[in-house]
């Protein structure tokens, strides 16, 4: 039964491979003690026991698309800069391996990117923090080539509440909402992942075209603050936005979740760390082992997702980051085995195609015509936090 259904998924990914939503390995490139952000001398072509992403891996994972993070933490010293170097390190990517990866910028750059036997590489900026509360920068990026944008990480801005951080905005003021039209305008999807409800509920409430939650599970399984409340999920669903399921073990199971309130000492919002896996060691040498986490469990929460969502709404958004993972899902060679549990639980090979890929594929597709529409009739707005005061 097993071999049965891990071969039927290893053959629907090979007609629609996997477009995950999130994954850090800038970050992890960054911050490797060797490399320092220097993509040749991380050498991607080498599997990596402390890591999870590399090119071997990923092609046994039929990764078909990528959505690489340009992830900073809110507290970095120079957060304009920063974001550039990042989206420098996902442009690298694609410079220093032509052959494997795919400059992707728009929906119809996956077929392309299939066609040459390439994985398509979009690049997302995680976190606003690096705007400095100003709105030309979204443009830059823009133009060097983001096509998403999670608003906020673990702690509130000045102008979007976090999930993991103490209310300041009623979830958005009017500056995040000048930000979410322009990003509306230039075609690039917003992500409330790491937003608060409210802030999730005050976006969709204003952006012109549908949202993403990119790595977010359900609030209703599992209640930690970075998943998403059944109201939210439902709202993405009906204005045609999608939800990816993640992998991250504290939003799975609220065993998991509660032993680690217990071992970050009450706080939510997890540390950055030069050495995720080594910290988690540290925990569990302080606290007792952690609960067990596993790829069924994700699926538990993709099976939610799609009953509140839809089945067109939901995908997978791994957020792969060089720590931790659920059992069965510890590096990204392991996709087929989570298309193969949910072949069991009988889904659909339609539902399946549609979580895998084409789901995410539709709203960048929808994103992209929204954009150009609004590019004929809206200048690009301009102006700081100050220009933007509340009514």
């Amino acid at each position: 039964m097993t071999d049965t259904a891990f071969a039927q998924a290893r053959e629907l990914l090979a007609k629609s491979p996997i477009f995950d939503g999130h994954n850090d390995l800038p970050w992890v490139v960054r911050i490797d003690a060797q490399a320092k952000g220097d993509i040749r001398a991380y050498d991607l072509t080498k599997a990596h026991q402390r890591g999870d992403t590399d090119i071997p891996r990923l092609k046994n994972g039929m990764v078909g698309a990528q959505f690489w993070a340009a992830f900073q933490p809110t507290n970095a010293l120079h957060p304009a800069r920063t974001t550039l170097e990042q989206i420098d390190i996902i442009r690298q990517i694609d410079e220093a391996y032509p052959n494997v990866f795919f400059p992707a910028r728009s929906a119809a750059d996956f077929a392309r990117a299939q066609k040459a036997g390439k994985i398509a590489s979009y690049i997302a900026v995680e976190g606003g923090v690096g705007l400095e509360n100003a709105l030309a920068p979204l443009r830059i990026w823009h133009a060097a080539g983001m096509r998403l944008m999670t608003l906020c990480h673990n702690e509130t801005l000045d102008w979007v509440d976090s999930a993991t951080d103490k209310p300041r905005h009623r979830g958005l003021n009017a500056f995040g909402r000048a930000v979410v039209h322009e990003l509306n305008r230039l075609g690039v999807i917003v992500d409330c992942s790491h937003v608060s409800a409210a802030g999730a509920r005050a976006v969709l409430a204003c952006s012109r075209a549908p949202i993403a939650l990119t790595h977010s599970n359900s609030f209703s399984l599992c209640d930690h603050p970075r998943n998403a409340p059944d109201d939210v999920l439902k709202a993405v669903g009906e204005t045609d936005g999608i939800v990816m399921a993640t992998f991250v073990p504290g939003f799975l199971s609220q065993q998991r979740r509660n032993w680690q309130i217990l071992a970050r000492g009450g706080k939510d919002g997890a540390p950055v760390t030069d050495d995720p896996k080594r910290q988690f060691e540290a925990q569990q040498a302080a606290h007792g082992s952690a609960p067990r986490t596993t790829l069924a469990m994700v699926v538990d929460h993709i099976e939610r997702l799609i009953d509140l969502s839809g089945y067109k709404h939901v995908g997978i958004g791994s957020d792969f980051f060089g720590g931790p993972q659920p059992e069965g899902l510890e590096d990204v060679s392991c996709f087929p085995g989570l298309i193969a549990e949910c072949l069991r639980r009988k889904m659909s090979a339609k539902v399946v195609e549609g979580l895998a890929s084409k789901n995410l594929l539709a709203v960048m597709r929808r994103v992209e015509r929204v954009g150009a529409k609004l590019r004929k009739s809206e200048l690009p707005k301009i102006g700081r936090i100050e220009d933007y005061p509340e009514a």
